[in-house]
């Protein structure tokens, strides 16, 4: 069963930077896509980052580009999430997501919505102070 992991979420100042692990098991045979998405009290779940896990290929969502860095490293089974320039609206609760698929495949879009992947972590709050 795939088990994924969250680990690095905690406080920082606007402006100031943090990096988000994501350690994944049984995740070593077909195409996977690893995923970011983040919730507030009160917000929906919505995307960050993601990234296939074959091939590098990234994906960012509007508010985190050029701030936010997906990242793998193969050898650990681990996808990063580099956060730079960090803002309070970026307060929130953290997931890892995965799922057996290249949801960027054909050009689908699905890497975007929570409801595409199997596998989450439980999650890292990362909040960001004024």
């Amino acid at each position: 069963q795939v088990q994924l992991v969250e680990s690095g979420g905690g406080l920082v100042q606007a402006g100031g930077s943090l990096r988000l692990s994501c350690v994944a098991s049984d995740l070593t045979f077909g195409t996977y896509t690893m995923g970011w998405f983040r919730q507030a009290p009160g917000k929906e779940r919505a995307f960050v980052a993601a990234i296939n896990w074959s091939f590098g290929s990234t994906y960012y969502a509007d508010s985190v580009k050029g701030r936010f860095t997906i990242s793998r490293d193969n050898a650990k089974n681990t996808v990063l999430l580099q956060m730079n320039s960090l803002k309070p609206e970026d307060t929130a609760f953290y997931y890892c997501a995965a799922d057996r698929h290249n949801l960027g495949g054909g050009n689908s879009g699905r890497y975007y919505y929570a409801t595409s992947y199997t596998y989450w972590g439980q999650g890292t709050q990362v909040t960001v102070s004024s």
